[in-house]
């Protein structure tokens, strides 16, 4: 891994840790924000909000930790991407606010977590150098077509030396 990873990615993820954290310690605060939203959307109404604050907070602490350490580093990526799309769309509604300061310092938080949402997406596509899954299957798929070739040209040369050597 290199230092530039070593360094970065704890510092991607040092945020959802803390954040997670709190939600898991105390997510009372959150509630109401997360209620209003929670009863938007099919299937979260009827679910104890304070419940899915904590395992939101789960979530970005155990991905957090493994991003953090490189461990997992792609998946804990996508992981966390998942989890701070909620967290925006329930905590930093700008739009809703009337007045000025308050709509500002939540536009603020919005776009940073957009911008931390795009660091997760390259995290979570950082290959460190390898080939990616879908450069590897192309791989494996381009050999094995060499492979049927070959053996498909090889098939012929022993059914025609087989025919060369039949009597008559």
């Amino acid at each position: 891994m290199s230092l530039l990873r070593r360094a970065a990615r704890p510092m991607l993820a040092s945020m959802f840790v803390t954040g997670g954290l709190d939600a898991l310690r105390n997510p009372g605060p959150k509630v109401p924000t997360a209620e209003d939203v929670a009863s938007r959307v099919p299937g979260l109404s009827d679910q104890d909000t304070e419940t899915l604050i904590r395992v939101n907070g789960g979530v970005q602490v155990a991905a957090g930790s493994l991003l953090a350490l490189g461990r997992l580093p792609r998946l804990s990526a996508l992981a966390l991407a998942a989890s701070l799309v909620p967290t925006t769309a329930a905590g930093h509604r700008f739009w809703e606010h009337d007045d000025p300061a308050k709509r500002t310092q939540q536009q603020i938080h919005f776009f940073k977590n957009l911008s931390m949402l795009g660091g997760l997406l390259l995290a979570a596509l950082d290959t460190e150098g390898r080939p990616g899954l879908g450069w590897r299957a192309r791989h494996k798929a381009e050999h094995a077509e060499a492979a049927v070739r070959r053996s498909r040209g090889q098939a012929r040369l022993l059914a025609k030396t087989a025919r060369a050597k039949l009597p008559g």
